[in-house]
């Protein structure tokens, strides 16, 4: 169960790197998107400092370049771990769990791990920072600010895990559609069961057949996903967009473009 920022977990012996895990492949630039959209669409996120976990509900924002920074009550215990791990390489262990924002089964998509190192927010990073992303910071609990700067991400998908280059990561950008993929969603649900009949019509028939509701899981610049449910399983259909999406504007044309 998620806590509060100020909540004081159990206690720990001290403050430990956290160990590497296994060894995974290389990342593509694509890995490095999906990351930061793990991380700006997540609100909730896993602290662990050595032996002591603490769940943060909509206590982080994501900067510019990639740092997180956490919202954390330097009297509970773990700002005081926070302390104690702050300018140690790799002390950190953020963990976030990417669901898919419907209602079915298998909702895992990914899983983050990032292992990083703990400072003390400097405002001057504020600079760098543009409006959507100071909002997101001014919408912090009133808290102290610590910024962690990744020294090793691992994306956790269905296929493997995957390390994610640094340098890379901190050049991309989050999908432009895939950061507010509930809201959009949930409105093609809501209010646009005629276009989601049709492009249900679009997949083959032979991996729709049996199937007793096609549901939208997933939507990004690039294209949706439609989960063909079956009593016994599912299969996920991706369908394409002739161009990618730059905002969430111009959705309704690559729709409607590749209804036609």
């Amino acid at each position: 169960m998620a806590l509060h920022p100020a909540g004081r977990p159990a206690p720990s012996t001290g403050v430990t790197p956290v160990a590497a895990g296994p060894s995974p492949v290389t990342s593509t630039p694509r890995d490095a998107v999906a990351a930061r959209c793990v991380l700006s669409s997540a609100s909730s996120l896993r602290l662990t400092l050595g032996d002591t976990t603490a769940g943060l509900l909509s206590a982080h924002a994501v900067l510019p370049d990639g740092t997180i920074v956490l919202a954390v009550d330097a009297m509970s215990r773990t700002g005081g771990l926070l302390v104690a791990a702050r300018g140690h390489r790799g002390a950190v262990r953020v963990d976030v769990t990417h669901l898919a924002p419907v209602a079915v089964r298998s909702r895992v998509r990914d899983r983050l791990r990032i292992l990083g190192t703990a400072r003390r927010f400097d405002p001057a990073a504020l600079d760098a920072c543009d409006p959507a992303t100071v909002m997101s910071l001014l919408d912090l609990p009133p808290v102290a600010l610590w910024a962690i700067e990744p020294d090793e991400i691992l994306l956790d998908r269905a296929t493997e895990p995957v390390t994610v280059d640094l340098g890379t990561y901190r050049d991309a950008r989050p999908d432009p559609i895939a950061v507010d993929e509930a809201a959009h969603l949930a409105h093609l649900t809501r209010c646009h069961g005629d276009l989601l009949d049709r492009l249900g019509a679009l997949v083959d028939s032979a991996v729709s057949a049996g199937a007793t509701r096609m549901v939208p899981v997933a939507l990004d610049a690039e294209g949706i996903v439609l989960r063909a449910e079956r009593p016994d399983g599912h299969a996920d259909i991706r369908l394409s967009f002739l161009h990618p999406v730059t905002a969430g504007a111009g959705l309704a044309g690559a729709l409607r473009t590749l209804l036609g």
